[in-house]
């Protein structure tokens, strides 16, 4: 009688760690999509913003040399 609650003991984790990893799994992995989402916009933004950076410095380049050449 005793190996009979043994197995079912053994048979009852098993069950546990296949519930488990068909509920947690999913959710960790769905997580960590949103984390990453969130860090994909945030380098997005930032791409942008030397993006732009950039676009001014060569703005003000270009007033600059005008303003040299004129003077």
């Amino acid at each position: 009688m005793k190996e009979a609650t043994d197995v079912l003991k053994i048979v009852g984790i098993v069950l546990l760690a296949l519930f488990v990893l068909a509920v947690g799994v999913p959710l960790v992995l769905a997580a960590a999509g949103v984390a990453l989402g969130v860090l994909g916009i945030l380098i997005a933004l930032a791409i942008a913003l030397i993006k732009i950076a950039i676009v001014v410095a060569i703005i003000y380049l270009i007033v600059v040399g005008i303003r040299a050449v004129l003077r």
